[in-house]
């Protein structure tokens, strides 16, 4: 069978150009906009504010509310991008599923894909109801009384509670008594990145760790999809968010193995091209499917510093269906460096001594305003001994001290 005749890649700024429209610029998207640029890609970033990492390096800048179906339209039916690629999961999803339908542009993975992933909710039912994938009890609540409901009716203590929709981990909290079921309630509302009004509450699972699978698809030499892993992901995490990461994570062949067909089943059934960030409890043998990202994930920027091909490298080939290689490099680690204060604009110091740990680089991702727990950069280490390699990214991140000029 001969092999079929991939579409050429244009010259950017040209009448032939490549055109891909990211929507979300932070610091994932501005690493996609990047690898997507190095392919001759000409790029648009699309954020909700202006100056957004991406905005800073893509070929065009626009600033539109992404969840305004009217306004996402217009522009997308204005610029005509050949792909369209959701970073974020507050957009309105309808109006691409129309977009896609009319043949107007390529959702990555799939619209169908970007809506059943925007919230919670979607996914969950997904893995859980559809593909009968082992999960965590769950409920959606709409409202506190619900919340207290659904733990006295099953769910039981101690419990996680997470808005619908939110990013980053940001309004997740654990309830370990009644007491804690309004500050929860309310944590999420506050974090939300709509305001659903609604949560789900999930049942504790007792495991040993979790890992981030990041899982591939991408076409192969014959045309047809194939699905490619990376090595596992270790992380931790504080109040829901990311704060250091690592690959890669030592797992039992077995449960490695159901790792990945419970990641596979779940992409499979997505479909489309890209990478996607697939969350797992694991205990012993036993693998749980938590949530899924249609695109990089934040515990996967350690990918920069430990494979050939970083995550971002391996999503924007899928997208253009080149050739992707997932094979690791060396060990590593990535460590979050927050804002530590609230406002703008941000200088950093130490970054040369940041840089003087050995084996280390850093990411700082230029956003234009700070908060105290916003990430505005990370820093990297490789080493053989993937502990001496978070030790140093850790000493690395410490060592970078933003402050407000």
């Amino acid at each position: 069978m001969t092999a079929p005749t991939l579409p050429a890649i244009g010259t950017p700024l040209s009448t032939v150009a490549t055109r891909v429209m990211l929507l979300g610029a932070g610091e994932l998207g501005k690493e996609v906009l990047i690898a997507l640029q190095r392919l001759g890609v000409e790029t648009i970033a699309v954020d909700r504010y202006a100056h957004a990492p991406g905005q800073q390096v893509a070929h065009h800048a626009r600033t539109i509310a992404m969840s305004d179906a009217h306004e996402l339209k217009a522009l997308i039916e204005a610029e005509r991008p050949q792909i369209v690629v959701p970073e974020i999961e507050a957009i309105a999803t309808q109006a691409l599923e129309e977009l896609e339908a009319a043949g107007v542009a390529r959702v990555i993975p799939t619209a169908r894909a970007a809506r059943l992933t925007m919230d919670r909710e979607g996914i969950r039912r997904l893995a859980a109801e559809t593909l009968n994938l082992p999960t965590s009890a769950y409920k959606f609540c709409d409202s506190l009384a619900e919340l207290q409901a659904a733990i006295d009716g099953g769910i039981g203590y101690p419990c996680i509670v997470k808005p619908v929709m939110s990013s980053s981990g940001k309004g997740q909290s654990t309830i370990k008594c009644a007491d804690d079921a309004k500050k929860a309630w309310d944590y999420a509302m506050a974090g939300g990145r709509v305001s659903h009004g609604r949560v789900i509450v999930e049942g504790f699972i007792d495991f040993d760790y979790e890992i981030t699978q990041l899982t591939v698809r991408a076409r192969g030499a014959g045309g047809d999809i194939e699905t490619h892993f990376c090595a596992p992901i270790g992380h931790l995490q504080e109040r829901g968010d990311y704060i250091e990461s690592w690959q890669p994570y030592p797992m039992h062949a077995d449960a490695l193995a159901r790792s990945r067909e419970i990641a596979k089943a779940v992409t499979d059934n997505l479909g489309g091209q890209g990478v996607f960030g697939v969350e797992l409890f694991v205990k012993g043998n036993d693998v749980w499917f938590s949530e899924v990202s249609p695109r990089p994930h934040d515990t996967g920027m350690v990918t920069m510093i430990t494979q050939w091909q970083s995550q971002f490298e391996l999503h924007a080939r899928a997208i253009l269906g080149l050739p992707v290689n997932t094979a690791l490099r060396s060990p590593g680690a990535s460590a979050v460096i927050y804002g530590g204060v609230d406002g703008k604009p941000l200088v950093f110091d130490g970054v040369a001594e940041a840089l003087r740990v050995a084996n280390t680089d850093l990411r700082l991702f230029g956003k234009p305003e700070s908060y105290a727990r916003r990430r505005m950069g990370v820093a990297l280490a490789f080493d053989a001994d993937v502990e001496t390699a978070r030790r140093n990214a850790k000493l690395a991140a410490s060592h970078v001290r933003p402050r407000l000029a």
